[in-house]
């Protein structure tokens, strides 16, 4: 078992967040700590994201800190010398691939479909992203994947919600779970950091 899949098989339940301005991102992050989330995924979807990427890593918050929606090798290179965790992309490109290769980020790449899933094998990964899991059946793929893949490990992002959380963390080839329904807009924008933190502790529950 590799170093990443261990360390994603601990989190169990991964915050999907869209920064909000870089302090109150460094609360939300306390938020989830407080709830029992052990990492979060900081995606770069708005111009405050590498701020709230360097806040939260220079934080006194104890949780893994990772970015999300890397979708080009730039991006790769523009977070390698932050000293995150992991790397998550939405796809997968060689120019990605080889990117994260040549940084040494741990990169879990998003795919679809076994011939995705091999091009990145061929870059030594062994765990990757399934997104968007719910819009392309990912139950019934992962259960698919599981016999001509056997050592290959998932984190199902997309659609995935509390009420389906239990039956993705049951397949043995799913190492943790990516979502954002614990991390709200409305509870987010209104800095409720109280109700987030319950959220976190029902989701990680399951």
């Amino acid at each position: 078992m590799s170093d990443l899949i261990t360390k994603l098989k601990s989190y169990k339940v991964l915050p999907v967040v869209t920064p909000p301005a870089p302090e109150q991102c460094v609360e939300l992050a306390r938020a989830l700590s407080a709830g029992g989330i052990k990492a979060i995924e900081i995606t770069l979807r708005n111009e405050t994201a590498m701020e709230a990427l360097k806040a939260v890593k220079a934080s006194d918050v104890q949780i893994d800190v990772g970015v999300g929606t890397l979708t080009s090798a730039e991006q790769v290179e523009a977070v390698a010398d932050l000293g995150l965790d992991f790397g998550i992309s939405p796809g997968v490109t060689p120019k990605v691939l080889q990117a994260a290769v040549d940084t040494g980020l741990n990169l879990v790449p998003g795919i679809t479909s076994p011939s995705e899933m091999m091009l990145g094998m061929e870059y030594g990964l062994d765990t990757f992203k399934l997104f968007p899991a719910g819009a392309i059946g990912g139950y019934n793929l992962l259960k698919a994947l599981a016999g001509p893949f056997p050592n290959i490990s998932f984190c199902p992002t997309g659609g995935i919600s509390l009420g389906n959380a239990r039956e993705f963390l049951d397949l043995p080839n799913v190492v943790c779970i990516g979502g954002s329904w614990m991390v709200p807009n409305d509870l987010v924008n209104n800095q409720d950091w109280n109700a987030i933190t319950q959220l976190c502790a029902e989701a990680i529950s399951v």
